[in-house]
């Protein structure tokens, strides 16, 4: 496509090209990098179990923290293709949109910083043991230094992706894994001539390869010529403080609905940690497949938000509302192959991260098994809400959604599960059942809102 050529409206053929086309390296950029975390974890486990305790324990704010900051910025994403698709495009908006991100993106990252210090008296407050305690905390206080860069290069990331050039995301995620696994050999036991620094080497790895990330960014967006043009990097230090304010207003509902999201799943563990261990283990592996799955329509949501946010830029309802259903019908159907395959071949998928062979396993795998089969009911539901959350953010909508969602996941969604799960014999099944039931609501009520978007008005641009 060209940057600075309105749109025309296209075929549901043409859509449906154009949306694969973007959505496919998203989506596997999103794996891959599921992928650098697993590599962490490899790395770590083979420390002992307190150690990859620890870093579990930091990783589960750092990770959240982190999250909900991406997603933040991820308001640029909007605004870039709004910009692209206007009647009247210029370099300026693009410009101005990815300059006020970066900014933003380091004073999140700062805030991010100063939360994840909490996370020691989080711990004391939540009894864990001392020796766990001490190794989090050391490493916690290496890797957050990660947390900026890791958020200017998820920035350069919008902006490729918006672009039209989502393969960048993709290879450089992909170069990143072999850097982050070389760093993890290197400083956890002290290989290549670097020090054995154990644990504390895992977040020195972390911050090497977010540096190794944003630097490869940089290179690429200014050795492109169709990246390099909007010349993002050009009187940095000048503000637009409309843009960033307009940035932060799309984009603070967006970063409470994945804290949201990710809170029920985090108060999930902690329920299913009262039934006992084999339960909770149980539910990790079935959870980790279904995040591995999640990932493809989470993709298609992103390159939703950009199709339907040039359509918008260009005023062109026709247009939004064409890339807004094919995303819908990429994300659901991918959806409903995985939600077979959990049923059909629940062996197999779950060979991926335990042997459910062996003896040892017996428990967790029974208990796995079952929760896969409702992994299965959501998986559909799961994936229409995720697109559908995207097509709005097209549109910038994403104060009402932000509602929706956190109704939908702490009111029926972790309300039924605790109703089940404590005061019905289901226990850990029931946790499950209210994990789908709000997610079919946020599905239902997200999808409802994209049809009346005409009627609500969302898709008239502002003068």
């Amino acid at each position: 496509m060209n940057e600075t050529e309105r749109l025309e409206t296209p075929s549901w053929g043409q859509e449906l090209r154009a949306t694969l086309m973007l959505a496919t390296p998203l989506a596997l950029a999103n794996l891959l990098q599921m992928l650098t975390y697993a590599v962490d974890v490899i790395f770590i486990a083979r420390l002992g179990d307190e150690q990859l305790a620890a870093s579990a324990l930091a990783i589960s704010l750092f990770g959240l923290v982190l999250w909900a900051m991406t997603s933040l910025i991820g308001a640029v994403a909007p605004l870039i293709a709004e910009a692209l698709g206007s009647s009247a495009p210029s370099f300026r908006p693009v410009r101005r949109s990815t300059r006020m991100a970066l900014w933003l993106a380091v004073i999140a990252g700062v805030i991010g910083m100063g939360i994840c210090l909490l996370l020691e008296p989080l711990m004391i407050e939540t009894g864990q043991q001392p020796a766990i305690i001490v190794m989090a905390r050391e490493y916690n206080l290496v890797i957050i230094y990660s947390m900026v860069p890791m958020l200017l290069a998820a920035v350069l990331r919008y902006y490729v992706s918006a672009l039209g050039r989502p393969i960048f995301a993709t290879a450089i995620t992909g170069l990143g894994i072999f850097v982050n696994a070389g760093a993890n050999y290197a400083f956890i036991f002290g290989n290549f001539g670097a020090p054995e620094l154990g644990l504390t080497g895992a977040a020195v790895a972390t911050i090497i390869t977010s540096i190794f990330t944003l630097a490869v960014y940089v290179i690429v967006i200014l050795g492109d010529p169709a990246l390099a043009k909007f010349r993002i990097f050009y009187r940095f230090w000048r503000p637009d403080w409309q843009r960033f304010w307009q940035i932060i207003r799309v984009g603070a509902p967006i970063a409470l609905t994945v804290t949201a999201e990710a809170g029920i799943f985090g108060a999930a563990a902690f329920l299913m940690g009262r039934f006992g261990a084999a339960e909770l283990a149980g539910h990790t592996v079935a959870l980790q497949l279904a995040a591995l799955a999640f990932q493809i329509p989470f993709g298609v949501g992103q390159a939703a938000t950009i199709r339907v946010g040039y359509f918008y830029g260009a005023r062109d309802p026709v247009g939004a509302q064409r890339a807004g259903w094919v995303a819908m019908v990429i994300g659901t159907g991918f959806m409903a192959i995985t939600a077979s395959a959990m049923v059909l071949a629940p062996y197999t998928l779950l060979s991926i991260y335990v042997d459910p062979y062996a003896a040892k396993n017996a428990a967790l795998v029974g208990f796995a098994l079952q929760y896969l089969v409702l992994a299965a009911a959501f998986q559909v539901v799961d994936g229409v809400q995720a697109v559908a959350a995207g097509a709005l953010r097209g549109l910038q909508d994403t104060r009402v959604p932000m509602w929706i969602a956190i109704f939908s996941y702490w009111v029926p969604g972790i309300g039924l599960s605790i109703w089940l799960g404590f005061f019905t014999p289901l226990q850990g099944v029931g946790v499950w059942i209210g994990l789908a039931v709000g997610l079919a609501s946020a599905a239902v009520l997200l999808t409802w809102r994209w049809m009346l978007r005409e009627k609500l008005g969302l898709t008239r641009h502002p003068i």
